[in-house]
This record gives C-alpha cells, sequence and structure tokens, in this order.
C-alpha cells in the first residue's frame, strides 16, 4: 500500500508536534506545510517537501496530495477546512471541529464522506482497555464514570490557547476529548451542568462538567492548569468493581505512587498494566489493552485510499459541539440545560 502524499496545515505543537510524528510513525509522507515561520524545521524534518504561506496557495496544486490535515488554530478550522473540501480532497482535522455547534454542522454539511476529526484520545490505552472492562461486564452495571485532566501550572504559557477567550481555553481543548470519550463509552447526553472559570488565563482554565446520559450513567469531568494536587485520572463505579487509573501520560500526583509500587516489584513476564480493578481494600491490576494514537493514522490511510466511513464520524464532533455549547449556557445561567 503506497503512503499518501500528506499536506500539513500547521507546524507548531500540534501540526510538528503530534500529527507530523504520528504520520512518520504510519509510514506517511508530508510532501507540503503551510507555515510562515519554521521552514527550516520542514526541511529538517521532511527534505524536499514543499513551504507554502497559507491556505490558499497550498490549494492552488490540490491535486498533488491526498489528505489535508489540519492542525492551525480552532478559530480558522472552519476556513480552512471548508477551503480544502471545496478543493475536492480528503480532509482530517484536529479537535474540536468548530467553536460551535452551528459551525460544526456547516461544516459537516459540506463533508460528503470527506471529512473526519482527530479524536485520537479513543486509541488510549486507558480508553482501550475501560472498553474491554465495560465489554466483559467485570465493573457490572456502571452509575458513575469521572476522568480528569489536570495540571499544575501556576505560571501558564504565553499561547493562543491560552489567551484567546473565544476559540482557546480547557473547555474546547480538554473538553472535547472528554466530552467524546464519555459519550463513547456510555452513549448520548441528556442533561448538562458546568462551573467553568478563567482563573489564571484570559481563556477557561477551570472546567467542570456534570453529564447525565441518557442511559442513566453520571460523567464528571474535570479539567484544570492550576491544580496542586491532580486527582486521579479515571474513576469508574459499578456495582460489581471500580476502575481506576491513578496517572496520566507522567503528569504529577500524589496518586502515581501506587503505580510505582507495582512497577518496582513487576517480575519479568507480567503484564504492563494500564489502571487497578479495585473492590474496596482489594486490587488488581489490569493488563494494558495494545493500541495506540498511530492507530487513527492507519485508520485513515485506509479510509482516504479504500473509502467506507471515516474513522471518526464528524457527526459525532457536532454532538461534542452541542454538549460544549450546553456547558457554556450552564455555566452562564447557573443551571442545568437539557439537550434535545
Amino acid at each position: 500500500m503506497d503512503a499518501l502524499r500528506v499536506a500539513l496545515v500547521g507546524y507548531g505543537a500540534a501540526g510538528r508536534g503530534i500529527h507530523a510524528r504520528l504520520l512518520r510513525e504510519a509510514g506517511q509522507r508530508v510532501t507540503c506545510v503551510v507555515t510562515r515561520h519554521r521552514a527550516d524545521q520542514v526541511e529538517a524534518d521532511w527534505p524536499g517537501a514543499t513551504v507554502v504561506p497559507d491556505v490558499a496557495a497550498l490549494l492552488e496544486s490540490a491535486d498533488s496530495f491526498d489528505l489535508v490535515v489540519i492542525a492551525s488554530p480552532t478559530g480558522e478550522h472552519v476556513a480552512h477546512v471548508l477551503a480544502a473540501l471545496d478543493a475536492g480532497v480528503h480532509v482530517l482535522v484536529d479537535k474540536p471541529l468548530a467553536t460551535s455547534t452551528a459551525d460544526a454542522e456547516l461544516l459537516v454539511g459540506r463533508a460528503d464522506g470527506r471529512l473526519t476529526v482527530f479524536q485520537n484520545r479513543r486509541w488510549d490505552s486507558e480508553q482501550l482497555t475501560l472498553r474491554g472492562l465495560l465489554a466483559g461486564g467485570e465493573l457490572g452495571a456502571v452509575h458513575r464514570f469521572e476522568r480528569r485532566w489536570e495540571r499544575f501550572r501556576p505560571v501558564p504559557q504565553d499561547r493562543w490557547k491560552e489567551n484567546d477567550p473565544d476559540s482557546g481555553g480547557l473547555l474546547l481543548d480538554l473538553g472535547a476529548h472528554l466530552v467524546d470519550s464519555a459519550v463513547q463509552l456510555f452513549g448520548p447526553v441528556a442533561h448538562v451542568f458546568a462551573e467553568l472559570h478563567a482563573r489564571s488565563t484570559p481563556a477557561v482554565d477551570d472546567v467542570f462538567l456534570a453529564l447525565e446520559h441518557a442511559g442513566g450513567v453520571v460523567s464528571h469531568l474535570q479539567a484544570g492548569a492550576v491544580v496542586g494536587a491532580p486527582g486521579p485520572r479515571t474513576r469508574v463505579l459499578g456495582d460489581a468493581a471500580a476502575y481506576l487509573v491513578t496517572s496520566f501520560e507522567g503528569e504529577p500526583t500524589p496518586f502515581a505512587a501506587l503505580d510505582d509500587a507495582y512497577e518496582e516489584t513487576r517480575r519479568p513476564g507480567e503484564p504492563v498494566h494500564e489502571g487497578w480493578l479495585v473492590r474496596g481494600a482489594d486490587r488488581r491490576p489490569v493488563p494494558r489493552a495494545p493500541g495506540g494514537h498511530v492507530d487513527l493514522y492507519r485508520a485513515v490511510v485506509r479510509w482516504v485510499q479504500d473509502g467506507g466511513p471515516p474513522p471518526v464520524d464528524p457527526e459525532d464532533a457536532v454532538r461534542t459541539a452541542r454538549v460544549l455549547d450546553a456547558a457554556l449556557l450552564s455555566a452562564a445561567e447557573r443551571r442545568v440545560v437539557a439537550l434535545p
């Protein structure tokens, strides 16, 4: 199977740090990059790749690539995705798809099967492992799902994500991942309650969402940038057991001591674990499910080359946008918001 010819819009933390890295791991070729200030990095990473200053210049040669990856700031997604779709190419856009439900619906209405969204956290080890536990019934009937994305950054980074209150902030950034994860696990959301604050940056940096799913499970989702004692990453409560993930991607947390103690005593041949199955004082390590973010890009390659449905249905991103819009309304009016 030949490698795709990939055009990448943006070569910053997302474009270079995430997408270019995964494209290389998946064996794909970046042949053109939109960037004004990072041409030297592009040449070092992808010798021979063309560098252009904007999306209009990129799309002048749209027939020379197979996929456009949109890794520009969120506020530019609508214009960039529409232009790429109008040029007739397949498009993968970083999450969130757009800053509002109306804009997300606009993009999906123009997609014609050529749009997918980079919801890579569906391929996280903890998400894959949890899906296996749920499918196996080991937790029993689940009544609460908790997931936290908490950090301690008392001195904020000086980026558009922290400084743009309209298209930046943790609600749109990490909130899009948290909501998508909850919906993938427990289905559509019926009611939303939110508390949102901008404590250290112009954009929202403190998020609490309480989602009531149509099936009855309640999700408590939190994201924070000024959290001196981050809580456990994931906790799922069922009537037979709980699933606990204490730490995440090396972020400091006092709960990581549980994992450290296990790894220090793990014998050769024993599986790498991904959290704990807990019943009161009893806990046992849960083997990590195989998979990773590069699998999303492998699915993208199959989608572009062989056809079929996109690996992430962009309609899912519209549903996430509805939840995030409801969260903004809930926080502003301090009430529970019902979704249709």
